[in-house]
This record gives C-alpha cells, sequence and structure tokens, in this order.
C-alpha cells in the first residue's frame, strides 16, 4: 500500500491530472461511470499531508486534467469555425482550460486552510459539491462535465429525480472519500458505500404519470455546412433542405421541429417561407422553428417561434459568453476573429417566459447550452408536461462535445419526469423518454428525420420542485464538522 509519506506532493499533481482525465471517461461517449469514485479517492489519498498552496495546486492540476481531456472539442470550435490560425487556437484553448481550473485550485486550497482530518470523509464530499455549485454560476456559469452528469445509465440514476446533478455528484465524491477509508482498513466506510448504491433499488422508478393521448413529433436535422450557413447560397440550401423534410412526414403527425437557427435569417425574412411550409401541413400540424428575432428596439434574440397549432414564442434567456454576446466587448470586438462571430450580440430574454403551446402540449423550452443548467431546465418543467431543446451543434464538430451535451440532456429528462424533444443541425436529434432513455436518434451529419411519440406527462418529481437548494445546503452542513474542529484546533495551539 502506498504510504502518505511516500505520497510525494508531485506525485499527487501527477496523479490529480490522470485522475481529471478519468473523469473525462465516465462520461459520454466512453460512460465509465463506474470510475468516477475512483478518480475522487486519488486527487482526495494524503490531501490533509500537504500545505494549502499545495493542496490548491493538486486541485488546479485535476482541473487541467478535466477540461483539458473533457473540452478538446473547445478547440474545434475556435479553429474549424472561429476562422482562428492553429498557434492563437491553440493558445486560447489553453487558457480556458487552465482558467477553468482555477476552480478546483481555488477549492481544494480553500477547503485545506479551513478544515482538518478529522470528518474528512464528509467534508471533502460537501466542498465538493460546493464548488460545482460556484462553477455552475460564477460568470455567467459552465456547469459542463459535473461528476454526477455520468449517472443517467448508472445504479445511481435513481437518485436524480430526487436531488439532481448535485445530489449525484455528492454520492459519487462521497463514495470516492468513502474509498480513501476502506483503503486505510476503516470497515465501517463500507456501510454508507453499500447503502448509497443499493438504496435505488429500492426507490420509485417513476415521480410522474402519463397525462393525455402521446403525440406524433418528428424532428429534422438539415446538417448545412456552417462556415457558409449566412451566405445567400446558405440561406437558399437551408430554406430548401427543411422545406423537403417537412413535405416527406405523415399528415398525422402533431408537431414538426426544426433545430437551432435552421434558416439563417431574421424571423421576419423567415416569415414567408415558414407560411408556405404551413400552409402545405394540416391544418392541426404545428411547427416550430429556431429562429434569429430583431425587435422594434434593434436587439437580436436568439428564438423559438411557432406556426399553425401553436401558440407563444421563447426567447434564449441564458447566453453562451464569446459565442453569442461578448465580455468586455469595447476591448475584445476586432481583436480576434473569433470574437466576431456573426450573431454574437444577442440580448437575453426574460426569466419568465410562459411555455409555448404546440399541438396541445406545454412545451418548457431551452435552446443549446441552456439545457445544461439544471436548475433553469427544472423552473421550465414545473410548469410544461414536455421539454424542447433545438440546437446547433455544429459549433462541435467532429467531437466528443455533441455526445456529453446528448447526455445532459437525458439527465434533465430524468430529473424532472419528463420527455425531451432535442433538435440539432447535425447531430444528435434524438427523442428522450421520461426515464432519460433515448427512443430515437438521428444518425450525425447526415441530413435525417426522425418520427416517435412523445407522451405528455403530469406531476412534479421531488427535484423540479425544490431545485438543487436542498442538496447544496446538505454540502454545506457536511462542512460544519470539520470547520468547527479547525477553529478548535487552531485554539488549542
Amino acid at each position: 500500500m502506498l504510504s502518505n509519506r511516500t505520497y510525494r506532493p508531485w506525485m499527487g499533481y501527477l496523479v490529480a491530472l490522470l485522475a481529471g482525465a478519468l473523469t473525462t471517461l465516465t462520461f459520454a461517449p466512453f460512460e465509465w461511470w463506474w470510475a468516477g469514485p475512483f478518480a475522487v479517492a486519488l486527487v482526495f489519498y494524503g490531501l490533509h499531508d500537504l500545505t494549502p498552496g499545495q493542496a490548491a495546486l493538486r486541485g488546479w492540476s485535476y482541473g487541467v486534467g478535466l477540461f483539458g481531456a473533457g473540452t478538446s472539442w473547445i478547440y474545434v470550435s475556435i479553429h474549424d469555425y472561429g476562422y482562428t490560425g492553429v498557434p492563437l487556437a491553440v493558445f486560447l484553448t489553453a487558457l480556458f482550460v487552465v482558467t477553468l481550473a482555477l476552480f478546483y485550485g481555488v477549492v481544494f486550497g480553500v477547503y485545506r486552510r479551513f478544515t482538518s482530518a478529522r470528518w474528512s470523509v464528509i467534508t471533502f464530499a460537501g466542498v465538493w459539491v460546493l464548488g460545482e455549485a460556484l462553477r455552475t454560476w460564477a460568470f455567467s456559469g459552465f456547469p459542463w462535465l459535473l461528476l454526477g452528469s455520468a449517472h443517467v445509465e448508472s445504479p445511481l440514476a435513481p437518485w436524480a429525480p430526487i436531488g439532481g446533478v448535485y445530489l449525484l455528484s455528492l454520492i459519487v465524491a462521497l463514495s470516492g472519500t468513502l474509498l480513501v477509508a476502506l483503503l486505510k482498513r476503516r470497515l465501517w466506510a463500507l456501510v454508507p458505500l453499500v447503502a448509497m448504491w443499493c438504496l435505488p433499488l429500492v426507490l420509485p422508478s417513476q415521480w410522474t404519470s402519463p397525462q393525455g393521448d402521446p403525440k406524433e413529433v418528428a424532428l429534422l436535422q438539415g446538417d448545412l455546412p456552417q462556415l457558409s450557413k449566412w451566405s445567400p447560397e446558405g440561406q437558399r440550401q437551408a430554406a430548401n433542405t427543411y422545406t423537403e423534410l417537412t413535405r416527406d412526414q405523415d399528415d398525422g403527425t402533431d408537431l414538426i421541429v426544426w433545430p437551432e437557427t435552421a434558416l439563417p435569417m431574421f424571423a421576419s425574412q423567415a416569415r414567408p417561407i415558414l407560411e408556405r411550409v404551413q400552409a402545405t401541413l394540416p391544418a392541426d400540424t404545428a411547427l416550430l422553428t429556431g429562429i434569429v428575432q430583431r425587435d422594434d428596439q434593434g436587439d437580436y434574440y436568439n428564438a423559438v417561434i411557432g406556426m399553425g397549432d401553436s401558440q407563444g414564442s421563447y426567447r434564449k434567456e441564458h447566453l453562451v459568453p464569446f459565442g453569442e454576446y461578448l465580455p468586455l466587448e469595447g476591448l475584445l470586438r476586432g481583436v480576434i476573429a473569433f470574437f466576431d462571430l456573426p450573431m454574437s450580440s444577442f440580448a437575453a430574454g426574460a426569466s419568465d417566459q410562459a411555455p409555448i403551446q404546440a399541438a396541445d402540449m406545454r412545451l418548457g423550452v431551452a435552446i443549446c447550452y441552456e439545457i445544461i443548467y439544471a436548475d433553469l431546465v427544472a423552473q421550465r418543467a414545473r410548469s410544461a408536461d414536455v421539454l424542447l431543446t433545438v440546437s446547433n451543434d455544429t459549433w462541435f464538430g467532429n467531437s466528443i462535445g455533441p455526445l456529453q451535451h446528448l447526455q445532459m440532456a437525458q439527465l434533465r429528462a430524468l430529473e424532472n419526469g419528463r420527455y425531451v424533444m432535442r433538435a440539432t443541425s447535425n447531430g444528435v436529434t434524438a427523442i428522450i423518454d421520461a426515464q432519460g432513455h433515448i427512443t430515437q436518434r438521428a444518425p450525425r451529419f447526415e441530413t435525417a428525420s426522425i418520427r416517435s411519440e412523445v407522451q405528455p406527462m403530469q406531476g412534479l418529481t421531488p427535484f423540479t420542485r425544490t431545485g438543487s437548494w436542498p442538496t447544496w445546503l446538505l454540502a454545506a452542513l457536511l462542512l460544519i464538522p470539520g470547520l468547527r474542529w479547525r477553529r478548535h484546533s487552531l485554539e488549542q495551539r
């Protein structure tokens, strides 16, 4: 067994780097969910033998491994679609990775400074979740690769409707610290470890119930080239592609969905096209599409609008920094081509938008990046019986990004007990049932459509009712014994 004395700080940094990369393998497309606790155990082992500075460096090393491997698709977005040369794209990607890794560095350093080894099995799990919560909201947030997101198909999945992704993260982190306790021959750790992983066997498998009849829906995927999409020829190609795909749908289809910015033009320009398409459909068929709206004040919105049997629209509330709006715009606009992408000056929609009514369904909408925010989606699910997300994952290219994105959409379905319809530009277009399972999916990088039944659901899961705050509160309470012991220790010195 490796003792604390031989576990030198530099070894810990290297192991933490590898643990971060190992955590990436727990997510799609690899789905080694079982490796999550082992990754946590690797960074937790011997942590209290380090100074706060050394602990911070270990946490930062873990973050570099996690984001370096898990968000490698950032390079694709910057280089392939952001008109940025290789050296600068590599630099910007590295800057993104090392900056995000600071979240783990700060959390580990502060944790080591203000807690002692006693109760560390629970205090470390608590601080891990609080660190994820901080990353979710600080500087507009980046809740990508949260530890619990890997467990849509794992034995822990039944915990998701109870406490959401952060409860899953807490259980995985606690499992990792308990493994270290077992390694130190503390056999009592086996009891809570087995309980957390076996209790889901007796938890309810479904917290919501069907409401009304299933609806026939069709999700369309145009697979149009991103780099020429906004040119006049690209606009004509988009209009022709989605018009033809729509005409190929059966008359019995209740709802047809086009993806985010399916027509690369303003809604006012697209209106005649959409009206012509709608005229070819039965009167009781609804058509929804992602589109760019411009209001009377000249503000732009990333939106979803409807035709036919639909009412209402949705404007994206949570925008992507640098993709949909530019922080420090006065300084950065024009400096690098990546900061001058088309449609990178969107305004944010309101936070209290009503669901879209379409085909006798109330649709809670999340555009692209919004689907990764568990509490935002839960807010939409409270007044909706089906969830809809449209996305343009072309920006990810042929990377693991779209598959990670899909996995997070699956978790939103599981957390809220709602079907999720996911229409994307080139993949992965899919229909996800109320337990997070994919029932239909289109192949990536093909012009395609999928057609399936979607069942509206009624009732609320515990997570939908409360959101994440109970888990965040629990995580904070887990810190208290360690903090109190630390103060007591300082008084004795």
